[in-house]
């Protein structure tokens, strides 16, 4: 696989020959200032003007294609990034296995293909709109910097699929392009297309929660739509998962960095009991219950963007050759899936139970699976952080039918082990469970700016290392007063 320079020529970054494909780079460049309008009105408030520490793609080659400096987010150079082009590649599950992949669009599913590109493509504005308050109340330069780094490379994925949009589905294609830039996070009337990309994020732990478990789902579906016999699609998805990885980082570290402060902090005070809950926020950092609730939110409402546990949708974007599983070619079986059968957990006369479904309908469910045994080895580490610190105290994920919207337990209450309650029971005891309007304004309180180099709130501990191996009072953000 040869490295794949940045053409820097045009306004709009590229690896495809924007030059050469003249209809494309117009309608792109058309498209450019609606973007820039949607960045300056709905991305970072407050800090367009700021120089920030970003990484930038200056080569699609995954160990090295990254360069540091300041840049105005809104001088970000976003551009459409493929990974290099597999000679010989075929088709490597569905009806069409072992047929070329498609450089085009194949005529009988192009609905199918283009409601895909679309749905991924709502998701990245959809983040950047959520967190667009987070830089005001940063614990730290280097956190700021994080999530503007996240920010700007949310932006790039929704270029990357602006540029499928653009280039192989015509008119659609701009009109769906168009209807991005439209829907807004949260609003009542043009929402965006997935329930957790309308919830808030209205702190600092929310957020860290929101890169850990959202971004996590973002990876699966990048890895399963990597492997798309739609070649463009699969070449785009292979090159987002490299800057989706730093997403996931960013979660799983800004969570480890807070138990770790919580932990360190209830030692240094000699509090031994985890649920003391008022003496452990005087401390001025994140009692354990509380994360623990967070995480059970942020779980669970990442379960639902997987879809139903059996689906025909899933089955026919499979069969088609569009959609496949999580690292499919790793998987022993005849990536067809005619005959074969997956476990579901299900509802059964009011009771979970686990039930040998079609394989095909259940791709959602496997694709779920691998993403909680995904999550469990986050898990693990945050786990071992505080192990390390002598606190007795276990994280764990909530069962699947806790607190779900879409899908087979939509229509029960389960606490967190998997007991099915009466809505009375639930009423009664879900902020032992989810984060309390108290809880909230808690955490809220802490969420005091720190913005000297070096410096970070009393909630959170300093990284190990720093981005770019930057010592630990680097300036990552130049705050324009």
């Amino acid at each position: 696989m040869t490295i794949q320079a940045i053409d820097y020529s045009t306004k709009i970054p590229n690896n495809v020959n924007l030059t050469e494909d003249r209809q494309v780079l117009r309608a792109l460049e058309s498209w450019h200032p609606g973007y820039i309008d949607w960045w300056k009105s709905m991305g970072p408030e407050g800090f367009q003007e700021a120089m920030v520490y970003l990484r930038t793609a200056v080569s699609v080659d995954p160990k090295g294609w990254a360069k540091f400096d300041y840049v105005k987010m809104p001088d970000y150079r976003w551009g459409i990034l493929l990974a290099p082009q597999e000679e010989g590649r075929t088709i490597p599950f569905g009806r069409h296995l072992g047929e070329p992949v498609w450089q085009e669009v194949p005529g009988e599913y192009r609905a199918m293909l283009r409601r895909l590109i679309t749905i991924q493509g709502d998701t990245e504005p959809a983040s950047v709109e959520q967190q667009r308050h987070l830089g005001k109340t940063a614990p730290s330069l280097y956190d700021m910097r994080n999530v503007f780094q996240v920010n700007v490379e949310e932006g790039r994925h929704l270029w990357a699929m602006i540029y499928l949009l653009q280039k192989y589905f015509g008119r659609d294609g701009r009109e769906e392009a168009a209807e991005l830039l439209q829907r807004r996070s949260g609003d009542p009337d043009k929402p965006r297309m997935l329930g957790a990309f309308n919830e808030q994020t209205p702190d600092w732990l929310s957020f860290h929660m929101f890169t850990f478990f959202t971004d996590r789902d973002g990876k699966m579906q990048l890895e399963s739509l990597a492997q798309s016999g739609f070649d463009p699609l699969s070449r785009t998805c292979r090159f987002m998962l490299t800057e989706e990885a730093h997403h996931m980082f960013v979660g799983e570290t800004g969570i480890g960095r807070t138990l770790q402060r919580t932990c360190e902090a209830m030692k240094e005070a000699g509090i031994e009991d985890v649920n003391d809950i008022e003496r452990v926020r005087a401390l001025g950092v994140i009692d354990l219950p509380t994360i623990k609730k967070k995480l059970n939110m942020h779980y669970s409402l990442s379960l639902d963007l997987f879809g139903s546990e059996v689906s025909t949708n899933a089955a026919n974007a499979f069969n088609a050759g569009l959609k496949g599983r999580f690292q499919e070619s790793k998987i022993q079986d005849d990536h067809k899936l005619d005959n074969a059968n997956y476990p579901v957990l299900k509802l059964v006369d009011g009771k979970i139970k686990r039930i040998d479904e079609p394989a095909l309908t259940a791709i959602n469910m496997r694709l779920r699976d691998d993403y909680t045994a995904d999550c469990q080895r986050g898990l693990e580490r945050w786990n071992k952080i505080i192990e390390r610190t002598g606190v007795a105290y276990r994280l764990e994920l909530p069962h699947v039918a806790f607190h779900r919207q879409i899908g087979e337990f939509k229509n029960i209450q389960a606490k967190p082990d998997g007991t099915i309650v009466d809505d009375a029971t639930w009423s009664r005891d879900k902020e032992k469970y989810l984060p309390s309007k108290d809880d909230g304004e808690f955490i809220q309180s802490l969420m005091k700016p720190v913005t000297e180099p070096g410096k970070f709130a009393s909630w959170i501990a300093p990284p190990r290392v720093g981005i770019d191996n930057k010592p630990g009072d680097f300036e990552y953000v130049k705050i324009v007063a």
